[in-house]
């Protein structure tokens, strides 16, 4: 079995009591944080509070309720940019959205048109989520109507890994290349996408936008080792209320991002329930929630390489125990050789495993037939892995 990092039990059992949705079904294990993560009592309590003691709206009034509304919108700003890491947050800037998919959005269509000219090229990762994808591709529309015709080139991966191929990116590049979409964690195979071998790849004027849904509260973010321009991402995936997410951009390369049209009315209880969510997460270290949770996709794809009937989508060199490759983060993607994906998701919530079966959202580059996934975060413990594994080995 994989090694594990028992020197964190002691850290992660407290910090898994203050989910109740969690400790209230001792039956279940939740294995699908990387479409929607549970929410400890620090982010209800706070959401509560908001809504019980100070809700208004921001921005529209000046009695007391409206003004601390107002003043908390804009101081979870700055903690969204401090969690990040953000090495000049005076220049920065932070527009809270629904999520990623809304994010990125904006930026394909508020922002990018203003970027590019006839003749730009764009890269698109077509074997990541559809967010990151589809939106590309209409801002392409946007500027076709406009008599602007830009191309999409698609981004290059690794055969065996499907890590991004920066080898090749980089001899497609051209002078003409100004933007590039691209995934931080993949929500698929799990894998750490590299984006800092992006930037070697295409170069310092290049704008990356980055789409972070799977790495924030999963893994330590760094803005300044990044060097990216757009960090996106969904507060629901990280501990926060659902209908919760940011946009941070940089504003050094093309336009500053503002969104377009009338913005209305925030949705001021989730973003009360992200900075609850950010506290709650740097007081537990994200550094060890990575750690913790890189343990238990290790344990868990150790176990499946030693069932056959099994395919792990992926890196297959990372699997088992002793592997030197960059293990799965928080992530691992599975099919059985007999068993449809959507039979062996019922197969696995009748033994109590909730897990996501179907296609993930990919886009046209990724994978064409369903598959199981199983995500993990903090409340998750190596006893829920090491019964999943006996249930799949009696498959």
């Amino acid at each position: 079995m994989a090694s594990f990092p028992v020197h964190l039990r002691s850290w992660q059992e407290p910090l898994r009591a203050q989910f109740p949705i969690i400790t209230e079904h001792p039956s279940l294990a939740y294995l699908d944080s990387a479409a929607t993560s549970q929410k400890p009592r620090a982010v209800l309590d706070a959401a509560q509070r908001y809504l019980t003691e100070s809700n208004a709206n921001a921005g529209r009034g000046t009695y007391p309720w409206a003004n601390a509304t107002t003043a908390m919108v804009e101081r979870v700003r700055g903690r969204v940019k401090a969690f990040l890491g953000d090495p000049a947050p005076e220049r920065s800037r932070v527009d809270f959205t629904s999520g990623t998919s809304e994010g990125l959005r904006a930026v394909a269509l508020d922002w990018l048109p203003g970027l590019l000219a006839d003749g730009d090229e764009i890269v698109v990762p077509f074997g990541d989520h559809q967010a990151n994808a589809l939106p590309w591709l209409e801002a392409r529309e946007v500027l076709a109507r406009r008599g602007v015709r830009i191309t999409v080139r698609e981004m290059p991966y690794q055969e065996g890994s499907r890590d991004y191929d920066t080898a090749e990116l980089a001899r497609q590049v051209t002078a003409r290349t100004r933007f590039v979409a691209a995934t931080h964690v993949h929500h698929v195979y799990g894998g750490d996408m590299n984006v800092h071998r992006v930037r070697q790849a295409v170069g310092p004027d290049a704008v990356i936008c980055l789409d972070a849904a799977q790495s924030v509260g999963h893994v330590p973010i760094d803005l300044a080792a990044l060097d990216v321009d757009f960090v996106v991402f969904s507060g629901h995936k990280a501990l926060a209320l659902p209908g919760t997410g940011a946009v941070w951009s940089r504003g050094l390369r093309g336009p500053a991002f503002e969104p377009g049209g009338w913005a209305g009315t925030p949705n001021t209880v989730g973003i009360a329930s992200l900075e609850a969510a950010l506290d709650w997460l740097e007081e537990a270290g994200v550094g060890r929630i990575e750690e913790w949770t890189v343990g238990l996709a290790a344990r868990l794809t150790d176990g499946l390489s030693r069932l056959r009937p099994y395919e792990v989508l992926g890196c297959g060199l990372s699997l088992a125990a002793d592997s030197r490759v960059q293990r799965r983060r928080a992530v691992v993607t599975l099919r059985h050789e007999r068993i449809d994906a959507a039979d062996l998701g019922f197969i696995l919530y009748s033994h109590g495993f909730m897990v996501r079966s179907d296609g993930h959202c990919q886009a046209s580059a990724g994978e064409t037939r369903s598959s199981v996934r199983v995500s993990l975060h903090v409340y998750n413990t190596p006893e829920e892995i090491d019964r999943l594994l006996a249930v799949l080995g009696t498959l």
